[in-house]
């Protein structure tokens, strides 16, 4: 059985402002916004292609680490396909993101990549081909 990515799940102190940034950075959709029983708001997003962005509050009495958009251990970061990485980098960063490191081309895997921290200090990879 092969493994399907499912989701990914971002934790915000503000939900709403975090995937309203999604929606107007990456043209997800939001198709739910609930208060599930544990406490915590829950807004599900899809992105083209159809991955699922949960992103959520902290649930009732849970206590949450800082976010990290500096290199990391664990779950470092995830991506997004670019098709002008440069003019992407511009329009994120006027909707409030900030470009951490990039762009940089790796010829060897024939790519454009750059990282950003969008608000909430989340870490993002945009990648553009160059085959």
């Amino acid at each position: 059985m092969p493994y399907i990515v499912n989701h990914i799940h971002i934790k915000s102190k503000d939900p709403e402002k975090t995937a309203k940034w999604f929606v107007d950075a990456f043209n997800v959709k939001i198709v739910s916004d609930t208060v599930r029983p544990v406490g915590d708001r829950f807004i599900t997003t899809t992105a083209e292609g159809g991955m699922k962005i949960n992103i959520s509050s902290e649930r009732t009495n849970e206590i949450l680490g800082p976010a990290d958009s500096n290199a990391h251990y664990g779950l470092e970061h995830f991506g997004f396909d670019s098709n002008d990485i440069n003019a992407d980098i511009k329009r994120l960063v006027e909707l409030g993101a900030e470009l951490k490191e990039g762009p940089k081309e790796n010829p060897e895997v024939k790519n454009i990549i750059a990282f950003i921290s969008a608000p909430g200090d989340i870490r993002i990879e945009l990648i553009q081909s160059t085959a």
